[in-house]
């Protein structure tokens, strides 16, 4: 029986075909999800209580003053919007590099306990040792990384690695939410307040001063996950088939995996906990640019694309005003529930 078969120039130029095709799907979302920022930053400094046009919004951030809208959008708008932007690309990445890392759409920070250590931590300072800024911000990066290296330190060994540490990763993020619990009871009146504003992953209160820390996690260390995105792709094959290719893995996973974590720790001692959007960022990231193309800017776009849009809906779309944390927990919870039953049905994860 006769086999049909490409002639080697056809099959060559398909690939390359294919290729192009794939560059221009991913310049196009990307350009897509960039101008889609934009809008939403300057809608950020456009609404509210009063209603500012462009025109002032531009005026204001080139250091004119503008009575009534230098305030309003200078010191209360502008540090929402650009914690909101920070807060997005970090937790986009993170979870992107985790989800990569591990093959598994699950393996986000947010849902294998990484967060909950960092939150447990802030509640600690802030209820118990009366901390807050920078101080708070430090326990959260240290109790946030100790509690990556509990999980793995657990997980590590036998050939379903990356699903062990799933499971173990919630079972410990369930111990420290139920240590963010015991604190809550336990807090006085008025830090219950603050713990309890924080805890729900909120940009009320945003100011310019809290930016620093995120800032710099974000400047250097999403250079560096983008530096070894290639390595990241190779892993996603497996170890074997990376070490194949030439790829460092155990440096590799060390230096991803501080970077994921501090992005991740960083940004949840600054915002609380937004929920769900490490988890989405990734996935949705990957539907729009398309198979076989690097995920990782276009998570960073797409978590500060979530994280701007649900603070605008919870600031204008309902009567009461919600916080970010409680519109993106609204829009990620479906989204788990679809996984874990997929993952159940396939029989688990490795």
């Amino acid at each position: 029986m006769a086999v049909l078969t490409l002639p080697a120039d056809a099959a060559i130029a398909r690939v390359r075909a294919g290729r192009r095709h794939r560059v221009r799907r991913r310049i196009l979302a990307m350009s897509i999800m960039s101008v889609l920022v934009v809008v939403l930053f300057a809608a950020m400094l456009m609404l509210g209580n009063t209603i500012y046009p462009l025109s002032d919004v531009l005026a204001v951030l080139s250091g004119q003053q503008v009575p009534g809208a230098s305030f309003a959008i200078g010191t209360l708008r502008l540090p929402r919007a650009l914690t909101a932007v920070l807060a997005g690309i970090a937790f986009g990445v993170a979870g992107s590099t985790f989800q990569t890392m591990l093959r598994n759409p699950l393996a986000s920070p947010d849902v294998i306990g990484i967060t909950s250590g960092a939150s447990a931590a802030a509640v600690l300072s802030l209820v118990v040792l009366h901390w807050s800024g920078a101080a708070t911000m430090a326990l959260a990066l240290v109790a946030g990384i100790a509690t990556a290296v509990i999980i793995y330190l657990a997980a590590r060994g036998g050939e379903s690695t990356g699903g062990r540490l799933i499971l173990i990763g919630i079972g410990v993020g369930a111990m420290l939410d139920a240590v963010v619990a015991f604190l809550l009871l336990r807090a006085a009146v008025w830090d219950l307040a603050v713990a309890t504003r924080w805890m729900t992953g909120s940009l009320n209160g945003s100011r310019m001063e809290d930016l620093p820390p995120l800032l710099i996690a974000v400047i250097v260390l999403v250079p560096v996950v983008l530096l070894l995105s290639r390595d990241l792709s190779a892993l996603e094959l497996g170890d074997a088939s990376a070490t194949a290719l030439g790829v460092r893995v155990d440096r590799t996973r060390i230096l991803l995996v501080v970077a994921a974590v501090a992005l991740a720790c960083v940004a949840t001692a600054t915002t609380g906990p937004i929920a769900f959007v490490a988890f989405l960022a990734g996935p949705i990231a990957a539907r729009i640019v398309g198979p076989g193309s690097p995920v990782i800017l276009p998570a960073a776009l797409t978590g500060a694309c979530l994280v701007l849009a649900a603070d605008l809906l919870g600031q204008f779309a309902f009567d009461t005003k919600f916080p970010v944390g409680v519109i993106t927990g609204i829009l990620g919870a479906p989204y788990l529930i679809y996984l874990l039953i997929r993952t159940s049905r396939r029989g688990g994860s490795s």
